[in-house]
């Protein structure tokens, strides 16, 4: 059975998320960026309410994915205090200043949230080379790519998608996320044959999950 991952930016979600079928939950802050790294208050609160897989995003502003060397060390201060309160993975990615995938950064982190797996997040849709980036990914150690296949959503990257899920060849997920809906998930796994997608149920332009379309992505899921 594919799973299925919700994005979640409030605790309200989180709960329809698990009530409503969802197989894991990633927590984000600041929507209208594309997520940042949430309240340690919020997380914790989740972690008390909910069982089911949660995963927390690390990323301390929106813009770009190159940090300063503040930065960094501010994501590696949060992935050590995430880690006490019993997260189950993390979310972030890295990249220099010409969009190549910053290896030793990413590396540092993986290796710091160990033994949680890491998900390479959508900082992979501004790479250069999706195929030499996606090797670099794996050689780093994330366990994960959330992806749009490069594309402003999932289904104008299907062909993409398609081709990263042949190339990664079960030794990575690639996680086909960007405006995935129950309307055309089974479209895309059709295409694609990935095993794990992510989406934000989110259909009224609210910061809520839709129980319905969580409801629906699942039973679309095979």
């Amino acid at each position: 059975m594919n799973k299925l991952e919700i994005a979640c930016f409030n605790l309200d979600s989180a709960l329809i998320a698990q009530e409503n079928g969802a197989d894991r939950v990633e927590l984000c802050a600041e929507m209208e960026v594309g997520g940042t790294t949430p309240n340690f208050e919020i997380t914790k609160q989740v972690r008390n309410v909910i069982s089911v897989d949660l995963n927390v995003m690390i990323r301390p502003r929106g813009g770009n994915f190159v940090y300063s060397d503040a930065e960094f060390e501010q994501m590696k201060n949060e992935i050590l205090k995430f880690k006490e309160m019993g997260v189950n993975g993390f979310v972030f990615g890295i990249l220099n200043e010409d969009n190549s995938v910053n290896k030793s950064q990413n590396s540092e982190l993986v290796a710091l949230a160990k033994p949680f797996p890491s998900t390479f997040h959508r900082a992979f849709d501004e790479v250069s080379d999706a195929f030499q980036s996606l090797e670099e990914i794996i050689q780093c150690g994330f366990q994960t790519i959330l992806t749009s296949g490069q594309q402003p959503n999932v289904m104008e990257g299907t062909n993409q998608l398609k081709e990263l899920v042949s190339k990664a060849n079960n030794r990575i997920v690639i996680m086909p996320g960007g405006g995935l809906r129950s309307t055309n998930i089974e479209v895309l796994q059709e295409q694609t044959k990935a095993t794990f997608y992510h989406s934000s149920a989110i259909t009224d332009g609210s910061e809520i999950a839709n129980p319905e379309e969580i409801i629906q992505l699942k039973k679309k899921l095979y």
